[in-house]
């Protein structure tokens, strides 16, 4: 685990052009209310370059449970 919202006791907000782009195609397929389980290849992940210093290596895949609460 590299981040929680659940740990942090609130909703993680953003942009869709702010996420990796297995985000954007997964959040595309969500309506509010749903959760889903998002499997991203590294290729729709970080790639080669993820941020420096963090939990994720290159070219890891990455797996997210994510649920929609709102659109804004």
């Amino acid at each position: 685990v590299f981040d929680s919202s659940v740990d942090k006791g609130k909703p993680y907000e953003t942009g869709v052009g702010q996420v990796i782009q297995g985000w954007i195609e997964g959040l595309q397929l969500m309506n509010v209310g749903s959760k889903y389980k998002f499997f991203v290849p590294q290729e729709l992940a970080y790639g080669a370059t993820p941020h420096q210093g963090g939990a994720i290596k290159p070219f890891m895949a990455l797996i997210f449970e994510v649920e929609l609460i709102d659109i804004k």
